[in-house]
């Protein structure tokens, strides 16, 4: 376990008094198979459990009886068969005494705690289930069809979790702070690598072997391509070419699953064309300006929507837009070169939260989601409080696709200038991305070392490694 025993028991005990009354049932994750039922991809236990248990076992459930207190760690135990091939472990009641937990129970126990509970007339607590195992589970313990189960998940163990997981305390702000300096050495990595004829798969196998050695596993799949335009460009076996931009957007989670996420855009061969420069610029100053706003307090909404208007004034020098600002933000005409938004929580899970919902984590009854493109995939939008950990990435990108859709329907045809976007339908996409604490008086960056993010440096880094240490950078 990450953090003393106290930590988890003052964490469930807050949980039980937020939730009330009913049962809660907490499930951990189970080993997920690839290709056949022994051969499983590495094992990643569910977040919220982690949070409140600590363990990382798979096959366990955590149950809480908020009325009377009493707790039960749910699991079978290991037979020797898997201790042959996997070697021993620490036994269902050890797990419990660790975290703190006054009872332990095989799996058989579940149904029996939780049809008590149905039969009492008791409500049973559980969170939107995302794995199928675990769906199955519940249709088998509740009689809830798994189409039915993100409706049926509990509404105040939602509010609960989303309430204690927001706000990070120090000592998982030490661990974000370690899952940032492997982010450090993914993108400049990334950064040395990147020159004509290395391909996109190359250096996003590189990134994932240095998660990989210095923490547990990628907090998501890298993003490495030539293609920014395309949000989530996976690497292909595409060579660099010179001239091209490579976007890379790519995390770590350290081995107790905190994570980091940025993202930074590296000209191909060292040096941003004229136009390359004009749109970086642009991210840049977007980048920065939601720095110099976040503070508890404040709307991550507002935030957002003053970066739209910097984008869409500078967007205009450039002859890509027109008319007024204030309107053509309110029209959502920017959506065309940002389609999200300008972050996410961050924690335990990259986004954070997310599978509990995001109306649940990112808004509130002050704040509501909108339906408007681009605005609707604003995931964070609520007042900063301090303690929060949040991405801050704006993007400028060029879709094909999406230009020819808004000119052939005439969409926002007002603000938009599509003579002039229609050259740069070749350039593909910018996105700067870091993760923020929210301090009391402001906020900061997270991690000891800053990935090169100033035009001028990323020029300069990857040139001064190789001259520096021409081995370590190839």
């Amino acid at each position: 376990m990450l953090f003393s025993k106290e930590t988890y028991v003052g964490r469930r005990e807050a949980l039980r008094r937020m939730v009330g009354s009913g049962l809660i049932v907490l499930f951990g994750n189970n080993d997920s198979p690839m290709n056949y039922p022994a051969n499983v991809y590495k094992f990643r236990q569910d977040s919220s459990f982690l949070y409140f248990f600590g363990q990382h076992r798979d096959g366990l459930v955590g149950v809480i009886d908020a009325d009377t207190g009493r707790e039960t760690l749910i699991g079978d135990e290991i037979d020797i068969d898997d201790i042959v091939w996997y070697g021993s472990v620490t036994s269902v009641r050890q797990m419990a005494e660790e975290c703190g937990v006054e009872a332990s129970a095989p799996m058989s126990r579940l149904a029996e705690l939780v049809g008590e509970a149905v039969r009492q007339g008791r409500q049973v607590h559980f969170l939107p289930p995302y794995r199928y195992d675990t769906q199955i589970q519940i249709m088998d313990l509740l009689g809830i069809h798994p189409s039915k189960q993100r409706e049926a998940a509990s509404l105040p163990l939602i509010q609960a979790v989303v309430k204690l997981r927001s706000k990070k305390s120090a000592e998982e702000i030490e661990e974000l702070e370690r899952a940032s300096l492997i982010g450090y050495e993914m993108h400049t990595a990334a950064m040395r690598l990147c020159r004509p004829g290395v391909t996109e798969q190359y250096i996003g196998g590189v990134l994932d072997g240095i998660a990989a050695k210095l923490g547990s596993i990628v907090s998501f799949p890298s993003i490495v391509t030539m293609h920014g335009e395309i949000l989530h460009g996976y690497p292909s076996a595409r060579p660099l070419e010179a001239g091209r931009l490579m976007l890379c957007d790519a995390g770590a989670e350290t081995l107790e699953h905190y994570c980091s996420d940025h993202t930074r855009t590296t000209p191909v061969d060292g040096r941003y064309t004229p136009r390359q420069r004009a749109i970086y610029d642009i991210v840049v100053a977007c980048h920065d300006l939601a720095l110099t706003q976040a503070r508890p307090g404040v709307r991550w909404w507002d935030v957002h929507m003053a970066v739209c208007r910097l984008m869409t004034d500078r967007l205009k020098e450039l002859g890509l837009m027109r008319g007024d600002t204030e309107e053509a933000v309110r029209a959502g005409a920017h959506a065309l070169f940002l389609p999200h938004g300008l972050g996410h929580m961050m924690g335990m899970d990259v986004h954070d939260m997310e599978g509990l919902g995001q109306t649940n984590v990112g808004y509130d009854e002050e704040t509501r989601p909108s339906g408007q493109f681009g605005t609707a995939s604003l995931r964070f939008a609520r007042r900063l409080e301090e303690g929060f950990v949040v991405t801050d990435e704006p993007g400028i990108y060029f879709i094909p696709d999406l230009i020819d859709l808004w000119r052939s329907q005439g969409t926002h045809a007002e603000f938009l200038n599509f003579e002039e976007i229609e050259k740069y339908k070749d350039f593909g996409g910018v996105r700067i991305e870091d993760d923020v604490l929210i301090t009391a008086d402001g906020c900061r960056f997270l991690g000891a070392k800053r990935i090169p993010y100033q035009a001028a440096d990323v020029e300069e880094y990857p040139r001064r490694q190789r001259e520096e240490s021409p081995v370590a950078a190839e």
